[in-house]
């Protein structure tokens, strides 16, 4: 296949395309459709989409459903559009035909994101989430630190309705994570304010964590200031 065919509407042979993993629609609507494709013409006006994956040789990537009307049909040619092989243009092409559920980043999503996929979750039939309160879900979840989250295990604790297990495992439908790395803790140098509370042993165990010497008979005041100058060396 030449680039410039990528893209363009191609009449194909049958015997020559993979349906690829099919459709899950009811045997029924692949029956009545193609019945109806055959009292029009027998023409697919809706192409399939396809990719090359060998000579003369394609497989089923999107709008699997009019695939499978024109196998029902005995169509000894179907209409095909042909993209490339990438993994992008094949998860693009099932979300564009309806065929796979577009994924929302959870670690970024907006306000309005996370609600529209909350209420898809909670409006599918025999939904998890059903009777979810959606307003205090969205709020919960859209105001946490979720940019942080490596799993959703954080929700649970948010006590918006989603605890773990099959309400949890819901979510992967339609979310998915990048979660961003932690900033680094500054740690601030101690002050002679807070050094005045700390006990003389506390006060020895940080002389010895910061490599000072001569601090193991000092009295509290000298570890004071033993610790503030070099607080304030190392804060220079």
């Amino acid at each position: 296949m030449s680039l410039s065919n990528i893209g363009n509407l191609m009449s194909l042979e049958m015997c020559e395309i993979d349906p690829g993993k099919g459709t899950n629609a009811p045997e029924f609507c692949i029956k009545a459709a193609a019945k109806v494709l055959m009292e029009s013409g027998g023409r697919n006006w809706v192409p399939v989409i396809v990719k090359e994956i060998g000579e003369d040789e394609y497989e089923v990537i999107g709008n699997s459903f009019v695939y499978a009307i024109a196998a029902e049909v005995g169509l000894e040619r179907v209409w095909c559009i042909v993209t490339d092989s990438s993994d992008g243009t094949f998860e693009l092409t099932q979300i564009l035909t309806g065929e796979l559920i577009p994924k929302v980043n959870l670690s970024t999503a907006t306000r309005d994101e996370i609600q529209a996929a909350l209420r898809y979750l909670i409006e599918k039939p025999g939904s998890e989430l059903k009777g979810l309160q959606l307003a205090i879900a969205t709020n919960r979840i859209d105001e946490a630190q979720r940019q942080y989250w490596k799993t959703f295990e954080p929700i649970i604790n948010l006590k918006c309705g989603i605890t773990k297990g099959k309400k949890l495992d819901a979510l992967k439908e339609v979310f998915y994570l990048t979660p961003a790395e932690p900033e680094p803790v500054v740690i601030t140098p101690p002050s002679s304010t807070n050094l005045n509370t700390l006990t003389v042993t506390q006060l020895k165990d940080m002389a010895k964590q910061q490599g000072l010497s001569g601090y193991n008979k000092k009295k509290k005041p000298e570890l004071i200031a033993l610790l503030s100058v070099t607080s304030s060396k190392t804060s220079g």
